[in-house]
Formats: C-alpha cells, sequence, structure tokens
C-alpha cells in the first residue's frame, strides 16, 4: 500500500493541508493537495500544493521566492488533514505580503488586520 492511500481524500481528489512554522508553531497557511501535489512535495522537499483555480500543481514560492521548505508531514487522526512542518523562507506566506495568512482578528464583532505587510504584494511577484 502506498502512503497516500492511507489519506481520506475529499470526493476531488483533494484534502486540506496546513503550513505550520516548525521554529515557532504558527499556522502560516492552508491550502490543498492531491495525490500528485503530495508525492511532489515529498520528492522535492518544498511544499508543492494543488491550486484549485489554475487547476494544476502550485510549487509554494515558484513566483515570489518564498518557498517553504518541508521538515516533516503529520496526518490527523482521520486521515483527512495533512500538517507540513515548514521552514518560511523569506519570512512571508501569504500572497497579501504578511507573515501568515491568519492575520484578521475578530474584534467587537468585527475583522480586524492584525498584523502589517512585510512585503507589498506587487513586489512579491515582479
Amino acid at each position: 500500500m502506498h502512503y497516500t492511500d492511507e489519506i481520506a481524500w475529499n470526493n476531488d481528489g483533494l484534502a486540506p493541508a496546513i503550513a505550520q512554522d516548525a521554529s515557532s508553531g504558527r499556522i502560516l497557511m492552508m491550502a490543498w493537495m492531491n495525490r500528485e501535489a503530495l508525492d511532489t512535495t515529498v520528492r522535492e522537499q518544498r511544499a508543492v500544493y494543488w491550486s484549485r483555480s489554475r487547476n494544476k500543481l502550485w510549487r509554494k514560492g515558484e513566483e515570489s521566492g518564498n518557498v517553504q521548505q518541508l521538515l516533516e508531514l503529520q496526518l490527523d487522526c482521520d486521515a483527512d488533514v495533512i500538517l507540513l512542518q515548514v521552514k518560511q523562507v523569506g519570512g512571508v506566506a501569504c500572497h497579501t505580503g504578511r507573515a501568515s495568512c491568519f492575520y484578521r482578528v475578530l474584534r467587537d464583532g468585527q475583522w480586524c488586520t492584525s498584523e502589517p505587510v512585510l512585503i507589498e504584494p506587487k513586489d512579491l511577484y515582479s
């Protein structure tokens, strides 16, 4: 049995993949993986996701340079969520130019931005 056979892929053949900074424990982002993305991640030792909008593999950092180097893979108890322990090269995981995609905090019933932009998005992809 191949290790990808143990994952409870959804009806689209995908599983949510959470990237976590291995040194700080901070959640950086969530994306989707299919079998090919997971196999490529293991082979290349860097995060490779499945882009649903582009319908193709997406190597994190291929345009911005903000690569996620894989340190460890984990699978949750239901085998339906993949956790990537990564080293975030460049310090920016989010396409908005922030360290994490989780930068909004609910305060008094409103979502407030709690983290500054480190790199302007236009500069990330130039």
